[in-house]
């Protein structure tokens, strides 16, 4: 990804404390980008931010969590005051908090899962649009995932929150490609990380990746190239898609 440069740009990774965020933000600043990481945990993107330093890099680490209204306007305020400006947003924080049938999800489930995964994408990306539109435009990527398009059992608000994380991009991407704002969202298959655990060792999602065109789990960094590409100016004339990234899963 040498060839990618996004020096001078600042990039603003939501969930970047582990897994795909995490590995995002570390592409980013391999490529030049003032990374700016925030999760619910300061200690531990903090620990992510030190680590990018570590190599040359340019990072630091903000606590945010992504469904709350007042820590996001307190999040952009920060990087209106240290950076004036914004030119890459990666909306990656999610959260899964229930695995079972559809029928029974608790309702306290239901609302923390639309909160995470489609409440808090909406109001940074509405945050995000005033400050890239004044400094000529700027690149958004939403991290959806193929549960917006398959059947996942198990998963059935997730899913709706990942699609409407799809269609809530388009829309952006519509009304503000004028002001220089692209939107697109990569659609991860299933990648090994903490956050989907329990879905990587479960025997028959073994056997399922096992029988893919690229038969193995997914890693963080496999979805680095794919954002890195959407975020440059090799990607000026694409908006609005979505880049399916999945070892071959939704080929059926």
């Amino acid at each position: 990804m040498n060839n990618i440069d996004l020096k001078g740009k600042v990039a603003l990774v939501n969930g970047g404390s582990r897994g795909i965020g995490e590995a995002i933000a570390r592409g980013l600043a391999g490529c030049g980008a003032q990374v700016v990481l925030s999760s619910r945990k300061q200690e531990s993107v903090q620990e992510v931010a030190d680590s990018i330093i570590a190599v040359g890099g340019q990072a630091v680490a903000r606590t945010c969590h992504a469904g709350h209204l007042d820590e996001i306007e307190a999040l952009f305020e920060s990087i209106q005051n240290d950076f004036g400006k914004l030119d890459i947003l990666i909306n990656n924080a999610a959260t899964n908090p229930f695995y079972g049938p559809a029928a029974k999800l608790p309702p306290d489930a239901f609302d923390r899962t639309i909160e995470v995964n489609l409440k808090g994408p909406y109001y940074m990306m509405s945050h995000a649009v005033p400050l890239m539109a004044k400094n000529g435009g700027g690149s958004i990527v939403n991290v959806a995932s193929i549960a917006a398009l398959v059947t996942m059992p198990g998963q059935a608000v997730y899913s709706m929150t990942k699609a409407g994380l799809i269609s809530l991009g388009k829309s952006f991407a519509r009304e503000y490609g004028q002001m220089g704002i692209r939107v697109n969202a990569i659609l991860p298959g299933i990648v090994e990380t903490r956050f989907a655990a329990a879905l990587v060792e479960d025997p028959a999602i073994q056997k399922k990746l096992s029988s893919l065109p690229v038969p193995r789990a997914g890693q963080p960094e496999d979805m680095v190239g794919g954002v890195l590409y959407l975020v440059s100016d090799a990607a000026a004339y694409t908006t609005g898609t979505t880049l399916i990234m999945d070892g071959g899963i939704t080929l059926g």
